[in-house]
């Protein structure tokens, strides 16, 4: 049976993390293109690349796969 703590941790890196540092990335382009600053605009791609591939990175250390 797999613990509750496990279960939690697992669906806030798979569900919650992802979405917010994705909302956060979008922000950040949108911003940097109308701003015309480069910065936000990298940053934004950055944080979306990394809302994509952390759960799968995370995730296999956290489940122990």
């Amino acid at each position: 049976m797999v613990e509750v703590a496990t279960v939690s941790g697992t669906l806030i890196f798979s569900h919650v993390i992802p979405a917010i540092f994705g909302f956060l990335s979008i922000l950040l382009i949108i911003s940097g293109i109308m701003d015309n600053k480069m910065e936000y605009t990298l940053g934004g791609i950055g944080l979306f690349f990394a809302a994509a591939l952390l759960p799968f990175v995370i995730l296999p250390l956290l489940l122990g796969i």
